[in-house]
């Protein structure tokens, strides 16, 4: 599963457009699944699977019809789509609300629908772009699993968001866009660790021993400790947050020191973004401005088209 990350007008969905062949692509070339989008873009369509932003089934037919209706689309026969849509109903925990209709589903049930629709033939890709958008943290839970029950079963998913906590939860890698570029690409782990290392904060209970908590908590950390006397916390970065607890613990006690609170905080892919995406944004304000998009119709400037979509495996 790969996260693609980026602020408004970062130019997630035209790169998901491009690839999924809904937007031409003027220059560059892409390849989904060992196929090129450009010059064989009914191939790509038999092979990938499209959530867009908005629900894309009938509110006015059941849960059932929906899906035997896309099966049908899709060349199944009458006796095989109605045997895929029960399955998919199933899979997604739609079997009470089989037979209604679909305008009386709340969100989650319609975004599990809208998934369902999309693997009724199973692609090699799943493109899903902000999935969750609009859905309560119980709904978002709901699509997770069904998201990671995807991919558990051999489906490649390129997953766009703006909810960080859900690229972390789900990504096993993560491309960062700003202004229609990737401008960092890795693992959760991989993009935390370019903020540098964990970091332990330590509240002390009396604020005249601030000064030799720092001193104390430096030496064990083996690193430079600062304090801030508003909030009587003494910060500490070090390269191995779980394995220095121990020793600031022991010293802290040893030189009886007392603490109200004491935690490892490492970097969160939101401090991650906001560093890559805020560092970008000025670098990359005057190449945009002489750079014409990629998938934007003659006479239209749209900053938000990736200016070279990268193959994707």
């Amino acid at each position: 599963m790969h996260g693609l990350l980026g602020p408004n007008g970062a130019g997630k969905t035209t790169a998901v457009r491009c690839l999924t062949t809904l937007t031409a692509i003027d220059d560059g070339s892409a390849m989904i699944d060992g196929i090129d989008v450009r010059r064989h873009p009914a191939a790509v369509r038999e092979r990938i699977g499209l959530v867009g932003q908005f629900h894309a089934v009938d509110e006015a037919l059941t849960a059932t019809q929906n899906l035997v209706l896309f099966a049908r689309l899709s060349g199944l026969s009458k006796s095989s789509a109605r045997r895929r849509a029960g399955e998919l109903i199933e899979a997604f925990e739609l079997t009470d609300a089989a037979d209604r209709a679909v305008s009386g589903f709340s969100g989650g049930m319609r975004r599990r629908l809208d998934i369902a629709a999309s693997l009724v033939l199973t692609p090699a890709i799943l493109f899903l772009d902000e999935p969750t958008t609009g859905l309560d943290p119980r709904g978002r839970a709901t699509v997770w699993q069904a998201v990671r029950e995807i991919a558990a079963a051999g489906t490649t998913v390129l997953l766009t968001t703006q909810y960080l906590d859900e690229a972390d939860q789900l990504a096993d890698r993560i491309s960062v866009m700003e202004h229609g570029r990737v401008i960092a690409e890795g693992t959760p782990a991989m993009l935390k660790r370019r903020l540098g290392g964990d970091r332990v904060d330590a509240v002390i209970a009396d604020a005249a021993q601030l000064s030799e908590a720092a001193r104390v908590i430096g030496r064990a950390a083996r690193a430079e400790a600062s304090a801030d006397h508003d909030t009587r916390t003494i910060t500490v970065e070090v390269p191995d947050g779980a394995k220095a607890l121990a020793p600031i613990v022991r010293e802290l006690d040893a030189a009886g020191i007392n603490v109200d609170d004491l935690a490892l905080r490492r970097p969160s892919l939101d401090e991650v973004f906001l560093h890559l995406t805020g560092r970008a944004t000025a670098e990359a304000a005057t190449s945009v401005a002489t750079t014409e998009p990629i998938g934007a119709p003659t006479g239209q400037t749209e900053p938000t088209a990736p200016t070279a979509p990268q193959e994707a495996r």
